[in-house]
């Protein structure tokens, strides 16, 4: 594997390359959730999703929080943040339809189901935060 050609590498559920950073224009290495987790994850939930329709939606967070818990956990490092984004509003909106089929009404209910309800009241995983971001310094030999 050749990362200064441009090749990649998954290890450990992430996928390894390198990139030119913005701001300084050097090389320095990107790990993000490899694709295939991040949809195994979605499987999962969405399995639940299913499993449970015609449970109350306290019953479905509180199956589904741990879930996420653990895989947020798990890849809060590196450059993640992209992928915690797309799971979070993927979640946020299962959540919503299963809510608006609970009360036999179509659609998402945006207006009806604010931010602050999912997560306030029914406490809906929010820890969607990358809390290891490695910096690469050279150590003295």
């Amino acid at each position: 594997m050749n990362l200064a050609c441009g090749e990649s590498f998954g290890f450990l559920g992430f996928d390894f390359r390198r990139i030119r950073s913005i701001r300084n224009k050097v090389w320095r290495p990107q790990y993000t959730p490899k694709l295939k987790k991040r949809t195994a994850l979605l499987r999962k939930l969405k399995d639940v999703f299913r499993r449970y329709k015609s449970q109350s939606v306290g019953c479905v967070v509180a199956l589904i929080n741990p879930m996420l818990r653990g895989w947020v956990n798990y890849f809060a490092i590196g450059h993640s943040s992209e992928c915690f984004s797309f799971v979070r509003d993927w979640v946020e909106k299962k959540i919503r339809r299963h809510m608006q089929r609970s009360r036999k009404q179509q659609g998402f209910g945006w207006e009806t189901w604010s931010k602050r309800r999912l997560y306030g009241e029914l406490k809906l995983f929010n820890g969607y935060k990358v809390r290891y971001k490695t910096q690469m310094k050279a150590s003295p030999a």
